[in-house]
């Protein structure tokens, strides 16, 4: 494994600190209460009235979805011009929607520039359900873990998301949905009938979660506490390639449910498929899990496994991943293989993922089929920001052959 990969996992604390921007001001998403007691101080409010005024912020935030200082109409005015000195409040831009057949919605959000960095664009994906509303979430722009199946592995790291820059994912995505205390539902938006349209988070989009864990961890931290946005642990899952020294972290610090992108349940191929695979095998892996803290039958972990044609679709293939899994609480979620222009792969035919599904089904783990959801869009699993980086591509020839 490359060294880069020592480099991204290695995330300073200080890193968890929302950046500021250009003027010296201070994000305010992405701040924990201690950050927000900061920013305070710094706009001169005295001691004794902090643990006030932070629980004001944190409810305009990140349970009213506050996109200015001056929503905060319950502070004082001559505060929020204090606040607006020091700290800002801002949304990202919203590039491009895009809404599927099938009812998901995919964004494509920017991000202002950091440091001496460049404005950084990522994509979210809302899957919406009966009952339920998926929010599929990014933590960093880019990926360095090459994955020969998924598209989203073919675009080069540029950076890790900021813990604001995840939590504004989740709050723009409720904003733009009408999911927000007060609101009504957005015109035309294919939603759950009834509870909250953002029900369920998964950190299975751009990046690798833990090699950016201090911000995943403090955003999703904030995005489950119960005076905010206020999910259930239960309700939001961390989904990793298999970064094994992260994992019990993960579990201790951060207590959300697990998924494992497996794939293949012979080290030889899945080192092909998951080149980390080189550096954490499955052995050690499949260890890392059966200790995870708090794993139990409620809390079972999700094993995900992408169906590709004549590579790891046998029934001898089933019946090892039977094997492997003994003692682990878990489900298997199979995946269809999502095409995109270039792969390698094919997806398997449904006769034989259903032939797979019936043997691990009948060694007694949950082996649903996942339907696949936006592929019209590219937002389906392993295909997020192939359709952007394709628009830029070609806008860049363009230019070039202009001048």
């Amino acid at each position: 494994m490359t060294v880069q990969l020592d480099i991204v996992a290695a995330t300073p604390a200080a890193s968890v600190r929302p950046a500021s921007d250009e003027d010296g001001r201070m994000d305010l998403v992405g701040r924990d209460r201690d950050g927000l007691a900061e920013v305070l101080r710094a706009a001169g409010v005295p001691d004794r009235q902090i643990k006030m005024r932070v629980a004001q912020l944190w409810h305009w935030l990140y349970l009213r979805g506050a996109t200015s200082i001056d929503d905060m109409t319950n502070v004082s005015r001559e505060l929020r011009a204090r606040l607006a000195e020091v700290a800002q409040l801002a949304e990202p831009k919203i590039v491009d929607e895009q809404i599927s057949v099938d009812g998901t919605r995919k964004w494509l959000f920017r991000f202002p520039a950091r440091g001496a960095g460049r404005p950084v664009e990522v994509e979210t994906v809302y899957i919406p359900e009966e009952g339920r509303g998926t929010l599929c979430v990014s933590s960093q722009v880019g990926c360095t873990l090459n994955c020969s199946f998924c598209h989203t592995g073919t675009q080069r790291l540029v950076r890790n998301l900021t813990a604001g820059e995840i939590l504004q994912q989740i709050l723009a995505a409720r904003t733009r949905l009408g999911d927000l205390p007060g609101q009504a539902p957005a015109t035309g938006a294919i939603v759950p009938t009834e509870g909250r349209l953002v029900s369920n988070i998964v950190m299975m989009g751009m990046g690798e979660p833990l090699y950016n864990f201090d911000a995943v961890k403090q955003a999703l931290l904030i995005a489950s506490d119960g005076d905010g946005v206020g999910l259930s642990k239960r309700r939001i899952t961390l989904s990793t390639s298999g970064v094994v020294p992260m994992i019990p972290r993960a579990g201790d610090e951060i207590g959300v449910m697990l998924a494992i992108s497996l794939h293949a349940v012979r080290d030889e191929i899945r080192d092909e498929l998951v080149p980390l695979n080189k550096r954490y095998p499955i052995a050690e892996l499949l260890d890392a899990c059966r200790a995870y803290p708090g794993l139990s039958n409620a809390r079972r972990i999700t094993f995900e496994y992408v169906m590709l044609a004549g590579v790891n679709d046998s029934p001898a293939d089933a019946r090892e991943l039977v094997r492997l899994l003994k003692g682990i609480p878990a489900k298997i979620n199979l995946i269809p293989f999502n095409p995109w222009p270039g792969s390698a792969y094919d997806c398997s035919d449904w006769e034989t993922i259903e032939t797979f599904a019936e043997i691990v089904n009948r060694a007694g783990y949950a082996s649903p089929i996942r339907t696949p959801r936006g592929r019209d869009i590219s937002a389906a699993c392993g295909q997020l920001k192939s359709a952007s980086e394709k628009l830029r591509a070609s806008a860049r020839r363009q230019a070039a052959a202009a001048e």
